[in-house]
């Protein structure tokens, strides 16, 4: 097999597409779209966001955010909500096609398009900025369940951001059973 060498490369795969909701200071809904950030452990969100963004600032004031999962019927609004900044645009949240509803059980926004999300409050901001956040609720709407009330990803459809190309990627085909199919080899 040959290999080819690109050096220090932010290539890691897969990258969810997130879109952070926040309200600003006076209630106002924002979104943006960020491709770094996962879990911090069982129930810890990590966002990494510079300190210029109106989201970080919100998340500073509001001590709250929630964390949706961006999926293939909303890549424009997706994108559009990372290109454009809520600092210049006020009315981001209506252009982009998002609807913000409030959540049920922290002080930000749930996009209503996107069928899940992560609400979150705030623990603090690591050494490095990075924001740490504490999963209160998960949030899916009915439409993306299977019969047994399970997330359907073939329903659900996220996406994935492909930094190499900079393309977005549907997430869904089941390809094995996790802490399964190992067991073959096993003994």
């Amino acid at each position: 097999m040959m290999r080819k060498n690109f050096g220090t490369k932010s290539w890691f795969y897969p990258l969810p597409v997130l879109v952070i909701g926040t309200y600003d200071e006076d209630g106002t809904p924002n979104a943006m779209n960020a491709a770094w950030g996962g879990l911090y452990d069982a129930d810890k969100v990590v966002l990494c966001l510079s300190a210029g963004h109106k989201t970080t600032k919100n998340i500073r004031k509001r001590r709250a955010f929630t964390v949706a999962f961006a999926d293939a019927a909303h890549v424009v609004s997706a994108d559009y909500v990372g290109m454009v900044s809520g600092n210049t645009e006020p009315d981001k949240m209506k252009k982009s096609g998002f609807h913000a509803v409030k959540s049920g059980s922290v002080d930000a926004p749930i996009v209503e398009e996107l069928p899940v999300a992560l609400e979150c409050e705030l623990l603090r901001f690591n050494e490095d900025g990075n924001i740490i956040g504490r999963i209160v609720n998960v949030s899916v709407d009915e439409a993306v369940l299977d019969e047994n009330g399970r997330l359907d990803m073939e329903k659900f459809s996220p996406i994935a951001f492909e930094p190499a190309n900079n393309g977005y990627h549907v997430l869904g085909q089941r390809v094995g059973n996790a802490f399964q199919d190992g067991a073959a080899r096993k003994g």
